[in-house]
């Protein structure tokens, strides 16, 4: 139990001030009655408690004190019983508050609010007689009691007027008396007299206002009690409060004189400048001096005591923020009526010294100086009151204050306390101007420069924490100023959006920003501070969008968020698809766009969030999903028109993050929930299916042809994407575009489109992505090749292993791979020739480009599947087409660059003229031409394509080789060349009259023109403007088609020509041997087989001649003669052909390169003649082949072929032993060595010994070969032919 004290002061100050205020005011004395002078203190031994606990159930039947028994009826004895009994419960109980044992006190004043609930008379009267019938109780038993009375008489519905006069006047007596308890005693005496408002403030307020206005400074309890009334709304009924602020007011109109007296005004400043318990919180009393201040100064007349009462408290201490609040709180309520005298005393104080010192620097020397260190909070802090204050006078002067709250803001010391003072400020200023209804005709000069600060302290911020409202508060802020004039330009609202949304989208997850609060002492509820601070963010776009609600407006906000809907980071795309969401939610709930007014750019945004309903977040998916429902909400309101202006719903104001539907915020921020049952009906009431793919077909149906092509450019950059879930989902709604809308797509953007997919597809490393894009191609080129074909040149010089991927999935359809190769020869025949003007430089090769590119992407083309029928149907128009090419850049003479070594042969290579050559060789060999690409190959015919005066050779001796292969496609060549032979330019008209001239030769001409027909076509080309072209036409006429009679005169002059053989001038034998050939070209299959054998002797004998252009001149008119007799009996001359084999074999190690081409030409022409097998083989082996494999080869092919000459071709590699050039003698070693290798029998039989001697010294001198196989080779050989020799013959 408490020890029983007698009452005592506690401190020398409120005995004092509590003697004081009794000896100055009778009426607070007056209250002390008999109820007072008769108590006495009572000891209750501390177990009472306990055995009363178990001795009495819990429930108790409450009835009437024994008191009021006299003016009751009689009653039965059972019911006076049970009255007295649990009066008496209640007494004990009361006695039992003096006990220490806090949970027994707490059963107890829990029991004892029970009973009050039952029976409230009956408590509050036993209360009564208890302090009646016990003079001395202690001080702590008496506050317990008090705290319990308060609860009681606040329970109560009712109060009747005895126990309302009773209690209040034991409460008076109470709250201003000292003990050791301090002012915790006098507050639950001061809480009776709250608790009784409940009932009846009217009487309280009479009592108080008689205690405030007695002229001697009230007791704090006073204004305690005044506080709790003004703060606890709880306290009255409705209407009610007005009521009390009214009589409040007219309180301080009566207490205006109070403010001339020293003593008081002393004491009021006092109590408002003494330290508080805890800075965190401001106790009641002093809160409401401070408002009660204010009033005083409102109604104060004279301006020059609002001035001098106001500097006073300004100069007090600005440490504590409560101190900081009421400070503002008084000058505020003082600015109602005193706005000017207000403003000046706050233009003075901060230019006073100690506001000037603690501006940007504040370093305190002393501990007293820290008073000043946050003044210039307090100054904000003001500035917000007293615009909020100041209500309808406040529009003139909202300039000057924001100046000087920008002002302190940038020059005072930043800490929180500032920052937080300057967010407590705005929005009162803000609200002041948006309550008053004439803001809308002002314009606001300080607004943008209030921005700057707003954002400044926004970026200040720090990244990776979220621990106070600071966030959510600036972008309210921001809300609500974008609602001033002058509007923001877009410059700077770009610049808020992107601070705002860069400060929220990329905070750290919700569990991150969790673990960096787990150390304070009262951490944020993260999860609730981050939706709201998302809220604010999401109710700032619907506040821009509500200020200007156009499709312009639409499109610039969502353009602020693509870049986090993009974002590598699920948590920040989660966000701000939810965001994004919500923005089209609320539009799409109110209608603000005008329904004639287009979107923009929607596409995109189609786009974006297509590309989103496939992210691995489940919840960003679901967003997507969401938002895709509402745009489909407002395409169709947009397209439809489907409500007027005054049909549409009102317009709402966005709705406040508290009040929306909770957020489930999860590993992301959200938690992967499926959608609410309204979004699954919302999306199901316009699209049939909620699946992504086709909720974007669905949406695309009501998109315009701009909006279709945004979208497909949206698809287009997430092919470039990082993420492989974007770049797939970009595709394949690239895919989906281009399936349901590409054939309508303006056909100026398709080769935009075309480009921009080359160069995404170089990222794209997705097999599925790629082929969904090069799928994509395929369709668009149905439609539009032409454009397609235009733009793909663009980027095909050189061309790159994507581009020609591209090209493949551009001729991936048939009907379109030939348009394809028609639009490419188009665009190869369009060949501008540079030109030069007097004192300037060549044109640029921009204009010729494309046709360069053409032929570069043809030769590609040629090597590809999706191309190879296209290729082999368009052969004649390629053919001519190349061949006109090829002439145009030797036209062109293009300089290169001279490089040495390896750089000059690949720049050699990847010339324009070397493309173009390498272009007509595949298309030879890719269309199954290889007999005539050989013929050009074996002779080094593709060397005269390189210059200019020897191209027109080059192009005759293709033709000639077409005719002497007896090419299927002469007479479509033929049908081809009639239009180019009438051509504007010359390069066609001479590469036509060229194969025309040589196709003469050929029967399959006069299948297609008549030969009247023919002479005709020579006879036009007579007067053709180029001399050249004249000459060779003058030359076709007289083919001996068209001069029968010339063929017996040209086998006539023969033998006078084989006659020529036996001269001795190496230069008279080559040139006769050139004349016959020539002969032998232009009879055609008119010679005789007798001649034939003739020049084949004549010539065979000169194979071995010393002089290397006569040997290469013999082998030649050899192989002229074997292509002459092609398709002919060959009589004698075949022995000639088979004897000549080995000759020409081992020639091709002739030290003579032009002997050693005309030998492989030869050798060739003979195989055909004789008509071996695998002639495409040994074409190859000819041609490219070294090494003793292809030597090996060409062996195998003589012997195999041969096996009757067997001994005729043993005895000529025999006699080349002797052979004085190395390089025959060895070739010839390596064939006897196959042979002996193969046939050892054969040849044991026929070597003599004198053969087997010079043998085993030709493979001795070949074991010192440099060449280690051919060491190699002669060492088995020398081997085997020993034992070759040591077998019996």
């Amino acid at each position: 139990m408490d020890a029983q004290h007698s009452e005592k002061p506690h401190s020398h100050a409120s005995t004092d001030r509590t003697s004081s205020a009794r000896s100055q005011n009778p009426r607070i004395s007056s209250h002390i009655s008999e109820f007072t002078k008769n108590q006495s203190y009572m000891t209750v031994p501390q177990n009472s408690a306990r055995g009363d606990r178990q001795r009495h159930p819990t429930t108790i039947l409450l009835c009437k004190s024994q008191s009021s028994q006299a003016a009751l009826m009689p009653k039965e004895h059972t019911a006076f019983i049970e009255e007295a009994y649990s009066a008496a419960i209640c007494f004990k109980l009361l006695r039992d508050l003096s006990g220490s044992d806090s949970l027994h006190l707490r059963y107890i004043i829990k029991k004892i609010k029970s009973m009050a609930h039952g029976a409230p008379n009956l408590v509050l009267e036993t209360i009564h007689d208890y302090f009646v019938n016990n003079q001395q109780i202690s001080t702590r038993h008496k506050f317990r009691l008090f705290h319990v009375l308060g609860a009681v008489i606040g329970a109560t519905e009712s109060l009747e007027e005895t126990w309302e006069k009773s209690f209040m006047q034991l409460a008076l007596e109470n709250m201003t008396r000292s003990t050791e308890l301090e002012e915790a005693y006098q507050d639950a005496a001061s809480n009776v007299l709250v608790a009784i408002c409940r009932h009846s403030w009217q009487v309280v307020a009479r009592h108080l206002e008689t205690e405030v206005l007695s002229g001697v400074f009230p007791h704090r309890s006073i204004f305690y009690v005044m506080g709790i009334m003004t703060s606890d709304e709880t306290l009255f009924k409705e209407g009610e409060k007005a009521g009390w602020e009214e009589q409040l007011a007219k309180m301080a109109i009566k207490s205006v004189p109070f403010l001339n007296k020293e003593g008081w005004s002393k004491e009021l400043l006092g109590a408002l400048t003494r330290p508080d318990r805890t800075q965190q919180e401001q106790p009641p009393e002093k809160a409401f001096l401070f408002i009660y201040y204010g009033l005083m100064l409102q109604a104060e007349e004279n301006g020059t005591n609002v001035r001098t009462h106001l500097k006073t408290l300004l100069e007090t201490s600005h440490q504590w923020p409560k101190q900081r609040e009421g400070i503002a709180l008084t000058v505020g309520l003082a600015a109602t009526r005193h706005l000017d005298h207000v403003w000046a005393v706050l233009e003075q104080f901060g230019r006073s010294t100690p506001i000037r010192w603690s501006l940007n620097s504040f370093s305190p020397k002393n501990s007293g100086d820290l008073r000043w260190k946050w003044a210039s909070s307090t100054i904000l802090l003001a500035y917000g009151q007293m615009a909020d204050k100041a209500k309808a006078q406040i529009l003139p002067w909202v300039d000057n204050i924001l100046s000087r709250m920008i002002f302190f803001f940038h020059y005072s010391s930043w800490d929180e306390t500032l920052k937080q003072s300057f967010l407590t400020a705005i929005p009162m200023l803000v609200g002041a101007i948006n309550r008053n209804e004439g803001a809308q005709s002002y314009e606001f000069s300080q607004v943008s420069e209030l921005l700057e600060c707003l954002m400044l302290l926004m970026e200040k911020e720090p990244q990776d924490t979220l621990c106070t409202p600071t966030r959510q508060q600036t972008i309210r802020i921001i809300s609500s100023l974008c609602k001033l004039r002058p509007q923001l330009d877009l410059e700077k609202k770009s610049r808020l959006l992107s601070i705002s949304l860069r400060s929220v989208m990329s905070l750290p997850l919700l569990e991150v920003l969790e673990k960096h609060t787990c150390l304070f002492l009262e951490p944020p509820n993260i999860q609730t501070l981050y939706k709201e601070t998302a809220g604010a963010l999401e109710q700032m776009l619907q506040t821009f969008i509500m200020q200007n609600p156009t499709a312009e407006e639409l499109h610039f906000l969502l353009s602020h968020l693509y870049v986090w809907l993009e974002s590598e980071k699920a948590h920040e795309r989660q966000r701000a698809v939810h965001s994004c969401m919500a923005l089209l939610k609320f539009l799409s709930h109110n209608f603000y766009l005008d329904p004639k007014e287009d979107f923009k750019r929607i596409g995109q945004l189609v786009g974006m969030l297509g590309i989103l309903c496939q992210d691995p977040d489940k919840t960003t998916q679901c967003s997507s999903l969401e938002g895709l429902g509402h745009l489909y909400k407002l395409l169709l309101h947009q397209r439809r028109g489907e409500a007027s202006q005054e049909q549409a719903p009102a317009p709402q104001e966005p709705p406040q993050a508290s009040k929306e539907g909770a957020l489930l915020w999860s590993s992301g921020d959200q938690e992967a929930a499926p959608p609410s049952p309204r979004e699954v009906a919302l999306l199901k009431d316009h699209i049939l299916h909620p699946g992504s793919s086709q909720v974007i077909k669905e949406v695309m149906k009501h998109l315009t042809m701009a909006e279709l092509t945004d979208l497909i450019w949206t698809a287009i950059d997430g092919l470039g994407s990082a993420s492989p879930f974007r770049v797939q989902a970009a595709a394949d709604m690239l895919l989906t575009a281009i399936q349901e809308h590409g054939a309508k797509l303006e056909t100026v953007r398709v080769a935009s489109l075309g480009r921009a997919i080359h160069l995404q597809l170089c990222s794209v490393r997705i097999p599925q992505a790629k082929e969904n894009a090069l799928q994509a191609i395929t369709l668009l080129a149905r439609n539009h090749t032409s454009e397609l074909v235009a733009a793909f040149l663009d980027f095909s010089i050189p061309l790159d292993s994507h581009a020609f991927r591209l090209w493949r999935a551009l001729g991936a359809e048939q009907p379109v791979s030939h348009l394809v190769l028609a639009v490419l020869l188009g665009w190869l025949q369009k060949r501008p020739l540079p030109t030069r003007t007097s004192g300037s430089s060549p044109q640029p090769k921009k204009a010729y480009l494309r046709s360069l590119a053409a032929m570069n992407t043809l030769h590609e083309l040629q090597f590809a599947r999706e191309f190879k029928q296209a290729v082999q149907e368009a052969f004649p128009e390629l053919l001519l087409a190349l061949l006109s090419q090829t002439h145009y850049l030797l036209e062109l003479n293009l300089p290169e660059e001279p490089q040495p070594g390896k750089e000059a042969q690949e720049t050699a290579l990847f010339s324009p003229q070397s493309t173009s050559l390498e272009a007509l060789k595949s298309l030879l060999s890719t269309t199954r031409h290889w007999q005539d690409f050989a013929y050009m190959e074996l002779q080094g015919a593709w060397d005269l394509f390189a210059t200019i005066h020897t191209y027109p050779q080059g192009v005759g001796l293709l033709a000639r080789a077409m005719v002497q292969n007896q090419c299927r496609q002469i007479k479509a060549l033929t049908f081809q060349l009639l239009p180019n032979l009438q051509s504007r330019e010359e390069r066609e008209r001479k590469a036509a009259i060229i194969i025309f001239t040589e196709f003469l030769y050929s029967p399959t001409l006069l299948e297609v023109l008549p030969k009247e027909a023919a002479l005709s076509v020579l006879v036009r080309s007579l007067r053709d403007p180029s001399p050249e072209i004249r000459v060779l036409s003058l030359q076709g006429l007289g083919n001996i088609l068209f001069h029968p009679e010339k063929g017996s005169l040209l086998r006539g002059q023969l033998p006078p020509f084989l006659n020529g053989f036996f001269q001795s001038s190496g230069q008279v034998l080559v040139r006769v041997m050139g004349t016959v050939s020539d002969v032998l070209h232009r009879l055609g299959a008119h010679s005789t087989e007798a001649q034939g054998l003739s020049i084949a002797i004549n010539t065979r004998s000169f194979f071995d001649d010393e002089r290397d252009g006569v040997r290469a001149a013999a082998v030649a008119l050899f192989g002229d003669l074997v292509a002459s007799v092609a398709g002919r009996q060959l009589g004698g001359l075949r022995a000639q052909v088979h004897q000549s084999m080995l000759p020409l074999l081992l020639r091709l190690k002739d030290p003579c390169p032009a002997v050693v081409t005309q030998a492989k030409f030869a050798f060739y022409r003979c195989s055909v003649l004789l008509r071996w097998r695998l002639q495409h083989t040994l074409f190859c082996t000819l041609a490219w082949e070294k090494g003793l494999s292809a030597r090996h080869f060409l062996w195998n092919c003589l012997m195999s072929h041969s096996q009757e000459e067997f001994g005729i071709h043993l005895a000529q590699a025999l006699s080349y032993l002797h052979s004085r050039h190395d390089h025959i003698k060895t070739w010839a070693a390596l064939f006897i060595g196959y042979t002996i290798c193969y046939h050892p029998r054969a040849v044991s039989q026929m070597v003599s010994d004198v053969d087997t001697k010079l043998l085993f010294c030709t493979f001795e001198d070949l074991k010192k070969s440099p060449e280690p196989s051919v060491r190699d080779f002669a060492s088995r050989q020398a081997s085997f032919l020993q034992k070759m020799t040591a077998r019996p013959r």
